[in-house]
């Protein structure tokens, strides 16, 4: 069941109005490219650190395919709330997580992730695919750190540099950040706990990377 909050913040995007304007084709590039299928594998792997009544941020959910192999994912209960700039593709997710009949809630807010309408320490996990690669990588992990509390964690899947992201970076007008940078970056806010390279065979092996770290 989704309950579905819009919140304003105090910043805006251009992200936000292009998503709204591609929702469709975005959708479906992710329903035939398989990545829900290898997140639900890689989650059966490496078992998400969430504890009963955890507090869990999907920032930058799209149509919702990290949220939907959340809601696959997650054997215990918690407060799991899924934001995006665009409304459109927030809308979709929302439908999807509505056909699931997931006993799992999910609060849905509209926001920007370098302005992000929580609290600060509100939540214990926060994931993130395809998102920082639109804003400034220091201001979006600082923002995102902001968020999380002592302990917790982050699992970002950023974008690495291959022929296919080339193409999908004039396709969804976004820059990928440099490995090196992104290392940097993620070692000044928390401190990794492992770095996973997807199988080349998997489509989304061919672009990202799934980067676990925990806030100390």
């Amino acid at each position: 069941m989704a309950e579905y909050v819009l919140t304003a913040t105090k910043n805006h995007a251009r992200a936000g109005s292009f998503y709204d304007r591609i929702e469709g084709f975005y959708d479906l590039t992710f329903k035939l490219n398989g990545y829900g299928r290898s997140l639900d594998q890689y989650f059966d792997a490496h078992p998400l650190p969430v504890f009963p009544g955890a507090s869990v941020l999907d920032a930058g959910c799209g149509t919702g395919t990290l949220t939907l192999a959340l809601l696959r994912t997650l054997k215990a209960p918690v407060k799991l709330t899924a934001l995006d700039l665009s409304a459109s593709s927030m809308a979709t997710a929302k439908k999807y997580v509505d056909k699931t009949m997931s006993s799992q809630s999910v609060r849905f807010a509209q926001g920007n992730v370098l302005a992000l309408p929580f609290a600060d320490e509100a939540f214990d996990l926060v994931l993130t695919s395809g998102v920082l690669e639109y804003v400034p990588l220091d201001e979006g992990l600082s923002e995102l750190a902001r968020v999380i509390a002592p302990g917790g964690h982050l699992l970002h899947l950023p974008m690495r540099p291959t022929p296919v992201t080339t193409f999908l970076e004039m396709l969804f007008r976004f820059k990928t950040h440099p490995p090196h940078e992104v290392s940097e970056t993620t070692d000044r806010y928390f401190q990794v706990v492992s770095h996973y390279r997807f199988p080349r065979f998997q489509a989304i092996g061919w672009s990202k990377s799934a980067v676990l770290a925990q806030k100390v």
